[in-house]
């Protein structure tokens, strides 16, 4: 026997679970022990290029790998790491031990190109779990393998997993018979037989290659089928032959720690990524330094949490593991401390602790060098510019939009929500009809998702600000754009600091506002399109073209509103009132003597005409009068006119309705107004009475309540109402205090 022979090639498979600092610390201590001189890594195995990324500055996990195929980014598929998971540890190993690794799992190009059928085979953990007595595989895993790192625990879980896959039940309609040397016949789903086949094939390569102390971390259920002699390749090569594939790009993005939760629908989350983080990161202490942590929450809730509170947590803690034949207090004893002894049984905070620090959340970091495409490389140096921080919390960003950096800032945030990055969400003082336009107020929260759609927008240009403009030209260029939507854009482009979109945006918004007949469409952009106007001059913007597509859409209206207004019934004249009301107010805004002297000039036309609805007559000579252009006698005069005999009582209401409709201080200082509208209601007889009243209550009710109690008041105190009618009939006064109690009574006022 040559005593110089190599000495024969020597595997362990470590079957891990995916995120487990138990699990994470075991591994250390095995790879310590084996020293390997290769490993594999369960992990899409054309992400090899990346590995060299895992030991570079910058990098913070959580992070996952991102593969994508380049003309449908939608296809993607994440794999996501934690501090804690076992399979980043293999990777950090490698890197500070020299050690090549590689992936070893099918090609993303491979997955994102098969459609995998849904696996509906038992929970191999739920049935380790109930077999210990256990009705919690969580449980379960916690108190037998994340609480007592141990080294030697690799092989006991291999030997449970091979005695399950033994006994597994086929995959309904999925099922692959396999047969090998190593043991009687399993039934597994497909995708997992090519999967393990593949991972066999890098196992040989490796070998091939010369490794001799070949260490494979991979998930628990897959360790039986790599563990012991791989057997010929032919059979696996078989499995693997014909596979469709894609172009398929792969990278590193930062990922969230609430994404590796079970709530997040992660097919492989934990139900306490914050709880397992800081088991593997404070090896000192650790339910003390948890309970402290915990008791610091409750406390910035102003919860009275004492020192003695956090002791006493601790001792429960210990106890409960004590009772429970546990070496170390885990999860459920915390928890139970938590809701005892911190929390006082308050469930609410209870489950304030358990979002904040038992799912937790941290947002991981890649290097810079880290592949991208170019608009995300563009937003990475503007968030590094503008001094703002990817957070996965939720926080508040107040904008003083006359400060430099705050205007870019917010020219940023408008920008991605063009592209479908809702990292900022406007509040209602980031809305541009706000009334204080010199600032804004977001809500930012980073999201993993948003690296899917930042690589989406990315077809549209290579900066932010090129894609922005590409796009909200695009949305806009269909047959069935409307006015309105032309005018959201426009803001938008404003707001964007989207300057190579906006000649273009107004002149289509030019075109098919020339094109629209349709006055009343008009009439109700007119409002957002001042509004616009003004947010842009906020801003410094210039609006210059703005201004006189505002002023071509004002000529227009002002054309052919009368002749709109004409002729409709009540329930359109109603409908329009408040366009009127919009439009009326968005040329005080605009300030403009040409404008606003053209749109006094078309209501006193509106007025002046007979076939149009009292509705919206009352409201014009209303807002005539508001605005100076009518004096109260003229006023009254058209009001006594509205109100003569010749016309129908619901003529009348309809009238009143539309001059003093949500303006109830009008009649509380104007006596002589409210005189003469008491002495018509006096007059009518009995039936024109029951048909006016409900339209009249339902313009008091419009009222503020204070209106309409001071309405009340001058009504009960009918001495001080000077009629315009007073003197020209007799009144019964025995009569006439019923119906003044009556009218009281309807407008609030007691009697």
């Amino acid at each position: 026997m040559n005593s110089g022979a190599a000495p024969d090639p020597t595997t362990k498979v470590f079957g891990i679970r995916h995120h487990g600092p138990g699990s994470a610390r075991s591994l250390q201590l095995a790879l310590d022990a084996f020293r390997p001189d290769a490993i594999l890594v369960e992990g899409p195995a054309d992400a090899d290029p990346l590995v060299g990324l895992v030991a570079a500055e910058g990098m913070t996990p959580p992070v996952a790998l991102l593969a994508y195929v380049p003309h449908a980014p939608s296809t993607a598929a994440f794999w996501p790491y934690a501090v804690f998971s076992p399979e980043w540890q293999a990777l950090r190993y490698a890197a500070d031990h020299d050690v090549p690794v590689r992936f070893c799992d099918l090609p993303a190009a491979i997955s994102l190109a098969t459609e995998v059928e849904p696996n509906d085979r038992f929970d191999p953990l739920a049935t380790l779990a109930e077999a210990g007595g256990y009705d919690d595989a969580e449980r379960w895993w916690d108190a037998v393998v994340e609480s007592a790192p141990d080294a030697g625990v690799f092989d006991a879980i291999a030997e449970a997993m091979g005695t399950l896959r033994e006994h597994a039940g086929p995959a309904e309609h999925t099922a692959v018979e396999i047969v090998d040397d190593s043991g009687p016949a399993v039934s597994i789903d497909p995708h997992t037989v090519r999967r393990e086949a593949h991972m066999r094939q890098c196992m040989r390569a490796a070998l091939a290659n010369g490794a001799t102390r070949l260490a494979v971390v991979c998930g628990a259920w897959h360790a039986p089928a790599l563990a012991g002699t791989l057997g010929p390749a032919a059979p696996d090569a078989r499995l693997l032959a014909g596979l469709p594939k894609t172009k398929a790009v792969l990278t590193w993005v930062p990922w969230t720690h609430s994404r590796l939760s079970t709530t997040s629908g992660y097919s492989a989350g934990i139900a306490s990524p914050g709880w397992y983080h800081h088991l593997f990161t404070e090896t000192e202490q650790p339910l003390t330094r948890w309970l402290t942590r915990v008791a610091a929450v409750l406390r910035a809730r102003d919860l009275p949490v004492s020192s003695a509170h956090i002791i006493e947590s601790v001792r429960l803690a210990d106890t409960l593991a004590t009772l429970r034949g546990r070496p170390l207090a885990g999860l459920s004893e915390v928890v139970e401390a938590t809701r005892s002894v911190l929390c006082g049984g308050d469930e609410t905070m209870l489950q304030l602790v358990v979002s904040e620090l038992v799912v937790g959340e941290a947002l991981g970091a890649v290097p810079e060098q880290t592949p991208t495409v170019a608009l995300e490389a563009d937003l990475r140096a503007a968030i590094r510019s503008l001094r703002l921080k990817l957070e996965p919390q939720a926080r508040t960003l107040n904008l003083d939009l006359r400060k430099k950096n705050a205007v870019a800032r917010s020219r940023l945030l408008h920008r991605l929500r063009v592209l479908g990055i809702d990292w900022g969400r406007p509040t209602s003082n980031g809305d541009p009809r706000a009334t204080n336009t010199f600032r804004e107020s977001w809500i930012l929260q980073w999201q993993p998702d948003y690296a899917i759609s930042i690589i989406e927008a990315s077809r549209w240009g290579t900066t932010l600000r090129a894609a922005a403009e590409a796009k909200i030209l695009d949305s806009t260029s269909g047959p069935d754009v409307t006015v309105v939507a032309l005018i959201g854009a426009v803001r938008t482009a404003l707001l964007s600091d989207l300057g190579g979109a906006v000649d273009g945006l107004i002149s289509r918004l030019d075109s098919i506002a020339a094109l629209d007949h349709d006055v009343t469409h008009l009439l109700a952009a007119l409002p957002d399109l001042v509004r616009t106007l003004q947010y842009g001059d906020a801003r410094g913007t210039d609006t210059t073209a703005l201004a006189r597509t505002t002023d071509g859409l004002l000529v227009r209206i002002c054309a052919g509103l009368p002749a709109a207004v004409s002729g409709l019934d009540t329930d359109a004249a109603t409908e329009l009132r408040p366009q009127l009301d919009l439009a009326h107010t968005a040329v005080h805004i605009r300030d403009d003597e040409w404008a606003t002297r053209e749109w006094l000039a078309t209501l006193r036309r509106i007025v002046d005409r007979e076939d149009v609805h009292g509705v919206l007559v009352g409201r014009a000579v209303r807002l005539l009068a508001d605005s100076g252009r009518m004096d109260d006698a003229e006023s009254a005069r058209r009001l006594a006119a509205a109100l003569s005999v010749g016309n129908p009582a619901a003529a009348k209401a309809a009238w009143i309705d539309g001059f003093l409709g949500g303006r109830g201080l009008v009649l509380v200082h104007d006596r002589a107004l409210l005189g003469f509208i008491d002495d018509w209601l006096r007059r009518l007889d009995e039936n024109s009475f029951v048909d006016t009243l409900p339209l009249l209550r339902r313009t008091f009710g419009g009222f503020e309540s204070g209106e309409r109690r001071a309405i009340g008041q001058a009504v009960r105190d009918s001495g001080s109402v000077t009629t315009a009618g007073a003197g020209l009939v007799d009144i019964d006064e025995r009569r006439a205090a019923i119906a003044i109690r009556t009218a009281a009574e309807i407008l609030g006022a007691r009697t």
